[in-house]
């Protein structure tokens, strides 16, 4: 098949005209294709991102016993991992605001306002006194710095994706793309390693006073490296000015509200998945009851696995196309996350739960990566980075900012440790239908 029939079978009439006739106004910038050190300094500021926001969820029994001192069991930790959830919820907030900043601006000082936004809220996370100490003021202060760090990372991953999707070289848009999700398997190592290492070297009553502040406290030293490095990056989409934030928001919801609604549903898996991933350390201590270190081990094995298998994903997406590359481990996933968790539930252990989340991590991964690069592919570049920060802000806030709550609640209401397993598979028949109702975008013209 020569490459004229591939780009009229994978883009129909009707997505061509919405990304053509409806684009804004804009001026690019068709730079050379982006440097090796460019993309590190990329991934290198997301990772820390990702890594300053999902080191909450590694911690959230001690965090919750520290400043959520409700009684029973679960109290605490429900209400921990409700707080964890409350930073998804402005991340739509942040993808409006710093999408719609990038496509007006450009990508480049939308990616500095980020981290400088997650600082903020990590060294607010580090350095708030216990509920012991100060009362009622705790939990306040701490639901204020999820909410700064989920605005941060809403209008992160627009911006970061679309450059690394405009600068890539020809045929290599889901590789370099796919780097975006594997930061985030750095983050999730970096958080596992800390995790381990902790649960080692301190004991229960050590973690409990201050040991889940040292990951928090470390991030802060790697901040002004990332500021530094993010300067050097290149800029792929001038914009302009006239354009106001509302004008381009407005304009993502008139003319693609299909590839929107599609793109949610789309990620709503890939949310959920992720978020099962990082509740693997809750769950293995509460309803398994394995000790932590071993626990944390489980999301050193998932952050590892991202990293690989999210860069087969982009490797597997540019050889033979975004849809199957996104299709098929959802529906493996969908198949396998029952008997695995029943496994798990069977014989909890060392060998069956580092298992079960390297088969969870790298499915997910590589789904994830798929995904992340066929949504902005279908949107011009004048609206790029505001549809994917509200694609991926909306998805991950409705769907993966409840996951934890919605297992926690539901283990403890049912006794069922499959509950977190059945989510799951809801979620991924819910996206592979999502996937096939979109087209194929591996060809299409980035820079229009």
């Amino acid at each position: 098949m020569n490459t004229t029939t591939m780009n009229s079978a994978r883009m129909p009439d009707a997505a061509t005209a919405a990304r053509n006739a409806h684009a804004l106004p804009t001026t690019t910038s068709n730079t050379t294709t982006i440097s090796r050190k460019a993309v590190a300094a990329a991934v290198a500021g997301n990772a820390l991102e990702f890594y300053d926001f999902v080191i909450y969820a590694y911690f959230a029994v001690y965090i919750g016993r520290t400043f959520f001192p409700v009684s029973g069991e679960f109290g605490s930790l429900l209400v921990a991992v409700a707080t964890f959830g409350v930073g998804f919820f402005t991340r739509p907030l942040g993808g409006v605001l710093i999408g719609a900043f990038a496509d007006r601006v450009g990508r480049k000082p939308a990616m500095i306002l980020t981290v400088a936004l997650i600082t903020v809220g990590t060294l607010g996370l580090a350095a708030t006194p216990s509920y012991a100490s100060i009362g009622i003021a705790a939990p306040i202060i701490v639901v204020f710095c999820r909410l700064l760090q989920g605005l941060a990372l809403g209008g992160e991953v627009g911006p970061a994706t679309a450059l690394l999707l405009e600068a890539a070289p020809p045929g290599r848009r889901g590789f370099y793309s796919s780097w975006q999700i594997a930061s985030q398997g750095l983050a999730v190592a970096a958080g596992g390693t800390f995790g381990v290492a902790l649960s080692v070297m301190l004991t229960q009553e050590q973690l409990a006073a201050w040991g889940w502040r040292v990951p928090f406290l470390f991030s802060l030293v790697l901040i002004p490296i990332a500021l530094y490095i993010r300067r050097s990056l290149p800029e792929t989409h001038e914009g302009t000015s006239e354009r106001s934030g509302a004008q381009i928001v407005g304009a993502v919801f008139r003319n693609h509200r299909r590839i929107l609604v599609l793109g949610v549903l789309l990620t709503a898996a890939t949310a959920v998945a992720s978020q099962v991933g990082n509740y693997m350390v809750t769950y293995a201590v509460q309803v398994l009851k394995l000790p932590p270190a071993l626990a944390q081990g489980s999301v050193l094995m998932g952050g590892v696995m991202t990293f690989v298998f999210a860069l087969a994903g982009g490797i597997l997406c540019d050889r033979f196309g975004r849809k199957i590359t996104n299709q098929f481990p959802r529906i493996v996933l969908m198949l396998s996350i029952v008997p695995l968790f029943m496994w798990l539930s069977g014989a909890p252990g060392a060998t069956t739960l580092l298992t079960v989340s390297a088969i969870l991590a790298a499915l997910t991964a590589m789904f994830g990566a798929a995904g992340l690069v066929a949504v902005p592919e279908l949107l011009p570049i004048a609206v790029r980075s505001t549809g994917l920060s509200l694609v991926y802000a909306i998805g991950t806030s409705v769907f993966g900012g409840t996951t934890q709550f919605v297992v926690t609640w539901l283990i403890a209401v049912t006794h069922n440790p499959m509950a977190p397993a059945w989510y799951v598979v809801a979620m991924c028949a819910i996206s592979v239908a999502a996937m096939w109702m979109l087209p194929e975008s591996r060809d299409v013209d980035v820079m229009q």
